[in-house]
């Protein structure tokens, strides 16, 4: 499965599967958004996006942040978005750009790599936890909302 790293001339295909990762999580329809978004990710450096393909086009993404922890004074990186096309599912798809977040980790020197899914979404969580993901029962995870 090819996997790369996005950039900005990769757009074009990343604002559907970027939509559709919204909508997935019950936002609306946005293209104009999509491509907002992630030209400014692109271009600041804020993010690293992964992009699997195959002949018949774009088929899923991951997109990390690069963040800092203070208990283990090293960086990390938080692996917000991850979404494969519905026809493509259970192809190997997520768990191949799971790996290649993974090697970017390794290879930039993170101590970790964290992810947050929904309670309902089980079929990720098996996914996750067979490739060594492991919950977290230490600690809660709270958010504040300001907009």
């Amino acid at each position: 499965m090819p996997i790369r790293r996005a950039s900005l001339e990769d757009l074009p295909h990343l604002v559907p599967l970027y939509d559709g990762y919204r909508q997935f999580y019950r936002q609306p329809s946005d293209p104009r958004l999509a491509e907002r978004f992630l030209r400014e990710r692109l271009t600041r450096g804020d993010s690293v996006i992964f992009l699997a393909e195959d002949d018949s086009g774009p088929l899923g993404f991951t997109q990390l942040y690069p963040i800092f922890s203070s208990i283990s004074a090293g960086p990390a990186w938080v692996l917000n978005d991850l979404f494969v096309t519905p026809g493509a599912r259970r192809g190997g798809i997520g768990r191949a750009l799971l790996e290649r977040a993974r090697v970017h980790g390794v290879a930039t020197g993170a101590r970790w790599l964290s992810l947050s899914t929904g309670r309902s979404n089980v079929a990720a969580q098996r996914l996750y936890e067979s490739l060594g993901w492991v919950r977290d029962t230490e600690y809660y995870h709270y958010e504040l909302p300001l907009a």
